[in-house]
C-alpha cells in the first residue's frame, strides 16, 4: 500500500516588485513565516530558489506572480498552518500585495509519499482545475479528495 503526501501551489500576482517598499510587511516576514511551516506539524518539503524562500522562482509567463509549493502530510496539516496559526494574519493581509485573481490560485494534490513535485505538475494542476474545477486530480480546501 503506498502512503500519500499532500502537494500544494497557491499564486499570488504581486502589486508592486518585490523590493518595492510597499512589499516591505510581505517581503520582511517570509523567513519567519517559512519557518513557521518547517516547524508545523505535518510539514514535509518547500519549494525553495535563490535565497530561503520561492519568490525568485517565475514558471509562469507573467513576471509579477509569485508562487509557493510545498508538501504536507494531509490536508488538515496543511489547513491548520493555513489558517489557524500565524500565517492566517498574512493570508487576511493579501490584498495588501496581491491582486485579486479570478481564476483558480491555489490547489493541492496527491502524491506518493518521498516524492516531490515538479513546477510542470503545479502547473498541469493548476491548469486543470482551472479548466475543470475541483476534481480528485487537483482540488481545493471546499472540496477535498481523498488519497488513492
Amino acid at each position: 500500500m503506498t502512503t500519500y503526501h499532500l502537494a500544494q501551489l497557491n499564486i499570488g500576482r504581486i502589486r508592486y516588485p518585490t523590493d518595492d517598499p510597499r512589499m516591505s510587511g510581505f517581503m520582511d516576514n517570509l523567513d519567519p513565516i517559512n519557518a513557521l511551516a518547517e516547524a508545523s506539524p505535518g510539514f514535509v518539503w518547500r519549494l525553495i530558489g535563490d535565497g530561503d524562500d520561492a519568490t525568485s522562482l517565475r514558471p509562469f509567463p507573467d513576471d509579477m506572480l509569485l508562487i509557493n509549493m510545498s508538501v504536507w502530510e494531509d490536508v488538515d496539516a496543511l489547513h491548520h498552518y493555513t489558517y489557524k496559526t500565524a500565517h492566517a494574519k498574512y493570508v487576511g493581509m493579501r490584498k495588501q500585495w496581491f491582486e485579486a485573481i479570478e481564476e483558480a490560485f491555489f490547489c493541492m494534490w496527491w502524491i506518493p509519499a518521498g516524492t516531490t513535485p515538479t513546477l510542470q505538475d503545479a502547473r498541469e494542476r493548476i491548469d486543470h482545475i482551472r479548466a475543470h474545477g475541483p476534481t480528485a486530480f487537483a482540488f481545493n480546501f471546499k472540496q477535498r479528495f481523498a488519497a488513492e
